[in-house]
């Protein structure tokens, strides 16, 4: 009888490199937001693969950046948190791309006890010199990892990769149930569904100064009603969110509903309010309320 295996494999990179992308493409759902901005994901968002003889919990984190405030500080402690718990670490570089932007996160998984796998992401907007070239840097740089070179988007090289995780993880009952994709309540689906309309369709600091707050979700056998919060930090961010006679508000909301109807296989009524609760990005309480302060 074949012995059960189950880890923790986590995914880090730069903003903006399709860590988001990549984790979807393994778990075979829109788990995590994905769009063109950086800072997309802003916590860590658990997926989960089953196999008959097997468990895969992938984490996806936000990109390393230099925190700026607060908020961002508590991004990176998600980041951190990913070394301290993983088995398998997927660190994820673009092509073109030359360096982590933190030395110390870096160093981290150059000297890593546990297996990296370096995966040279979106092959498919280069060239085969472009590639030998990345082989070599890479090679170089983190003389500990195997390399991948892949495609998240045209899941090229990708279940590579799974199959590679799969022989590294460790042996090892399952954590989580066996019909479980995520470790993420249904609430924290309908927030990031709306964030990612917003990211979208909001220019400059609007989607960063947001935060969604879903206070109803009532499921029964043929509907879900769910009413959302769209927190800004100013009067004026409102304002722009409404939009003229409601229309901006009113695409976000019918765009949001859309693929929560996909996600959820059920028919949704979503009302959406905006509100301003000033600085919510440096306040401590906040945050922690907001789920950020993983502490």
């Amino acid at each position: 009888m074949t012995k059960h295996k189950a880890g923790f494999v986590n995914i880090i990179g730069n903003p903006n490199v399709g860590k988001s992308t990549l984790m979807n493409s393994f778990v075979g759902e829109r788990l995590s937001i994905i769009t063109s901005k950086a800072q997309t994901t802003r916590h860590r968002i658990l997926g989960i693969v089953n196999g008959d003889d097997f468990q895969v919990l992938l984490s996806d984190t936000p990109g390393i950046i230099k925190p700026a405030y607060q908020l961002q500080e508590s991004m990176m402690d998600f980041v951190k948190s990913a070394f301290e718990d993983a088995d398998i670490l997927l660190y994820l570089v673009e092509l073109g791309e030359k360096e982590l932007k933190d030395e110390a996160f870096f160093n981290k998984i150059t000297n890593a006890k546990i297996p990296v796998l370096l995966l040279i992401n979106k092959i498919d907007i280069g060239n085969e010199e472009l590639l030998a070239e990345a082989l070599k840097l890479w090679q170089e740089k983190v003389p500990n990892a195997e390399i991948f070179a892949i495609s998240a988007l045209q899941n090229f090289g990708v279940p590579e990769v799974f199959n590679r995780i799969i022989e590294l993880l460790p042996e090892s009952p399952a954590f989580y149930p066996k019909d479980q994709l995520t470790d993420k309540p249904e609430r924290f689906f309908v927030n990031e569904a709306i964030r990612e309309k917003i990211l979208i369709h909001y220019k400059k600091e609007i989607p960063y100064s947001v935060e969604i707050d879903t206070e109803e979700f009532f499921e029964d056998e043929t509907i879900i009603r769910i009413r959302s919060v769209i927190m800004v930090e100013r009067e004026t961010q409102k304002g722009i969110i409404i939009g003229h006679k409601g229309s901006a508000l009113k695409r976000v909301g019918t765009e949001a509903r859309k693929d929560l109807e996909k996600f959820f296989g059920k028919q949704i009524h979503l009302e959406l309010y905006v509100k301003v609760n000033k600085n919510w990005r440096s306040d401590e309480r906040q945050l922690r309320r907001f789920g950020y302060n993983n502490k």
